[in-house]
C-alpha cells in the first residue's frame, strides 16, 4: 500500500518564491526562464521537468522525524476521537446499553493499542480478559458519573494498562527463547525487513547512475555538438537528475537509519521492562496495583513509540520507491544509444575513488592569506560543515558546462564573506579563490537556464543575486498584509443628517423652542444636582396571637359502692368520692 505523506504548509511556494528572488534579477531574466520552462513542458521526455517533478513531490511529503512523528499521533487521536465521544457522551439506562458501552470501550482499547484489530475474535477476547481484570462491567456506573473530562483520561488509563497486561501475557507464554519478531507488531518486521534494504539499493541505482554519466561528460567535454553520440545538455540534466535523486535518498537512509537504531534501543527497554514485570509478579500470588499498574504503563509507552517508528519506517520505504517514477530512465532518452555501448573504452569512477585522487593535495594557508581556509587539521567535522551548493565544486561547475562533482573538503575549505565552499581538487580552490565572487555570478546564470538547479545547489538559501555583473544581496523576510474590505473613514461627521424631512423637523423643533415662554437646559455640570423628593412608608407596629402551652390538675374521678360485702339481702349504693374541681 503505497502511502503518500501531505503537509499543510508546503515549502514550495517559499523555495521557489525564493529561487526567483535570487536568479530572476530583471523582466528580461524571467521571460527567458518561461520560454525555457513552456518549450519543456510539452516534451515527453525531459529530465529537466522530472527533476523538478522529483522536487516538488519531496517538498511536499517529506518533513523532519519529528513532524512525521507528531503526525502520526495526530491521526491516531483522530481515529480514536469518534469512539471516544460515542463513550463520554452516552446515556445509558438499561442492562444491554451498559453491555454495548463496555464492548465500544474494549473497542477503542483495540484501536489505541494497535494490537489487533476489533474484528479479529481473539484480539477481542484478550482484551476482554485483560479489561474485565482491572474494570470490570459493574463499575460502569461509578465510570458514567464522572465528568467528560475524567472519563476520557480514565480510558487512555485503561489502554495502556491493557495493553500492558497483553503484552505480558504473550512474554509469559513464551520461554526463554523468546525471539523479538514474536512480540512485536506485523508492520514493524515487514518494515525492518524491506525499508533499509531498498532505500539502498535505489541508492546504489541512482549513484550509479551518476557516476557513468559523470564519465561521458568528462569523455565529451570540449567536443563539438555533431562529434558526441548524444545530446550533451540532455545528459547534463539527465545527471542533474540522478544527484537529486541520490540526495533525497541519501536523506531518507540516514532518517531509516535513525529509527532502526530507537526500535534497537526500544526493543531492549521492552525487555527490560518484561523482565522486571516476570520478577515482581511471578514470586507472588497478590502484587498491590500501585506497584504493577505503573509497570504495565510503562511498558505500554514503549509499546506505541515502537508502533510510531514502525509507520514512520514505512513512510520512509514509500517515498523512497515513489522517487524511482521520477528518476530520468537513460533507455528513453537515448533510446539509439545504449549506456553500456556509450561506456566501452571509458574509465569510470565513483566519488570516493576522486576524492581519493586528491587526497595528497592541501592548500597552503601561507600562500593564499588575503583568504581564510578551513583545514582538517585545525577543524573538527570538516565534513559536517554547512558547505555552499550543497558540496558540489562551483568552478567544476562553471568551467566544464554545467558538470558537477561533489567536493573535497580535506583539500581546503574556502570561507568567504561567512560562507563556506568546497573543491574537487586544488586548481580548482585556487581559481576559485582568486576571484569568488565572479564565479559565484557564473553560478547563478547557470541557474537561470536550469531551474533544477536551483533546489539541488540550494540556491534559495543562499541570499545573494546577480545584476549587471555584481553581487548584489537580498534580504529575505516572512511578510504579510491584509487589505480591508469596507475600510471605515475615521473624519466621520456623525451630525450630517442626509434626510431633508429630518431637517425640517429639527428646525421646527428649534424654531418652537425659542417661542417659548420658560425653557430649561440641562448641562454636565447640573446634571445629578436637582432636588428631588421621595415620599416614603414608616413601619408601623404590628402584632399577632399566637398558641400558648398550659396545664391543669383535673380531679381523678372515685365511685365507692357501699353494700357489695357482708349484707346479702342488702341495697347496693354508689357514692361519688370525686373532689369538686373548685376546691
Amino acid at each position: 500500500m503505497l502511502c503518500v505523506h501531505s503537509k499543510k504548509n508546503s515549502r514550495i511556494p517559499q523555495a521557489y518564491e525564493s529561487a526567483k528572488k535570487i536568479v530572476l534579477t530583471s523582466k528580461d531574466d524571467s521571460e527567458l526562464t518561461i520560454k525555457l520552462r513552456m518549450g519543456t513542458l510539452p516534451a515527453t521526455c525531459s529530465p529537466s521537468l522530472d527533476t523538478i517533478k522529483m522536487q516538488v513531490y519531496f517538498d511536499i511529503n517529506y518533513t523532519s522525524r519529528r513532524e512525521f512523528l507528531r503526525e502520526i499521533n495526530w491521526m491516531l487521536e483522530t481515529r480514536l476521537t469518534q469512539v471516544s465521544r460515542e463513550i463520554t457522551e452516552s446515556r445509558v439506562k438499561t442492562k444491554d446499553q451498559l453491555d454495548a458501552l463496555y464492548r465500544k470501550i474494549i473497542t477503542f482499547i483495540l484501536l489505541g493499542s494497535g494490537m489487533g484489530s476489533p474484528s479479529d475474535v481473539c484480539s477481542v477476547q484478550e482484551a476482554t480478559a485483560a479489561l474485565q481484570s482491572i474494570f470490570p462491567s459493574s463499575e460502569l456506573g461509578a465510570f458514567m458519573v464522572l465528568p467528560k473530562r475524567d472519563k476520557e483520561q480514565q480510558l487512555s488509563e485503561l489502554t495502556m494498562t491493557v495493553t500492558g497486561i497483553r503484552l505480558f501475557n504473550k512474554a509469559s507464554k513464551k520461554e526463554q527463547d523468546m525471539k523479538f519478531s514474536e512480540l512485536m507488531p506485523a508492520v514493524l518486521c515487514e518494515a525492518l525487513s524491506v525499508t533499509s534494504e531498498a532505500i539502498e539499493n535505489e541508492l546504489s541505482i541512482s549513484q550509479s547512475l551518476a557516476w557513468n554519466y559523470t564519465a561521458l561528460l568528462e569523455k565529451y567535454h570540449g567536443s563539438q555538438p555533431g562529434e558526441c553520440d548524444v545530446s550533451l545538455v540532455q545528459l547534463t540534466k539527465a545527471l542533474y537528475n540522478v544527484r537529486q535523486c541520490e540526495y533525497f535518498l541519501q536523506i531518507l537512509l540516514a532518517d531509516s537509519r535513525s529509527c532502526a537504531k530507537r526500535i534497537e534501543i526500544l526493543q531492549k527497554d521492552i525487555f527490560s521492562q518484561i523482565y522486571l514485570l516476570k520478577t515482581s509478579v511471578q514470586p507472588k500470588t497478590a502484587v498491590p496495583t500501585s506497584k504493577v499498574f505503573p509497570l504495565f504503563k510503562a511498558l505500554s509507552k514503549l509499546w506505541s513509540e515502537l508502533q510510531d517508528q514502525a509507520e514512520l519506517l514505512n513512510i520512509l520505504n514509500n517515498i523512497a520507491l515513489r522517487l524511482q517514477f521520477f528518476r530520468t530512465s537513460h533507455a528513453k532518452i537515448f533510446s539509439k544509444y545504449p549506456l553500456d555501448d556509450l561506456l566501452v573504452g571509458v574509465e569510470v569512477k565513483t566519488d570516493k575513488e576522486r576524492i581519493n585522487e586528491h587526497l595528497s593535495e592541501r592548500i597552503d594557508p601561507v600562500q593564499t592569506k588575503q583568504h581564510e581556509w578551513l583545514q582538517p587539521e585545525t577543524t573538527d567535522s570538516l565534513t559536517e560543515l554547512p558547505l555552499q551548493y550543497n558540496g558540489f565544486c562551483a568552478y567544476t561547475l562553471v568551467h566544464k558546462d554545467g558538470l558537477i562533482l561533489p567536493g573535497n573538503p580535506f583539500i581546503g575549505v574556502l570561507k568567504h564573506k561567512e560562507k563556506l565552499y568546497v573543491f574537487n581538487s586544488k586548481e580548482a580552490a585556487l581559481k576559485f579563490a582568486h576571484s569568488p565572487d565572479y564565479f559565484i555570478a557564473l553560478v547563478a546564470e547557470k541557474a537561470k537556464s536550469s531551474p533544477e538547479l536551483i533546489q539541488l545547489l540550494k540556491l534559495h538559501q543562499t541570499p545573494s543575486c546577480v545584476q549587471a555583473g555584481k553581487t548584489i544581496l537580498v534580504s529575505k523576510a516572512e511578510n504579510c498584509t491584509q487589505t480591508d474590505v469596507h475600510a471605515l473613514v475615521t473624519n466621520i461627521v456623525k451630525s450630517y443628517e442626509w434626510n431633508e424631512w429630518e431637517l425640517r423637523r429639527s428646525a421646527i423643533k428649534l424654531t418652537d423652542l425659542r417661542t417659548t415662554i420658560t425653557h430649561s437646559t440641562q448641562t454636565h455640570l447640573s446634571h445629578m444636582r436637582r432636588e428631588n423628593a421621595t415620599q416614603t412608608w414608616l413601619p408601623k407596629e404590628v402584632g399577632c396571637q399566637t398558641k400558648r402551652d398550659g396545664e391543669t390538675g383535673v380531679p381523678r374521678p372515685q365511685i365507692f359502692l357501699a353494700g357489695l360485702r357482708g349484707c346479702r339481702d342488702g341495697r347496693i349504693e354508689k357514692i361519688n368520692l370525686t373532689r369538686s374541681i373548685h376546691e
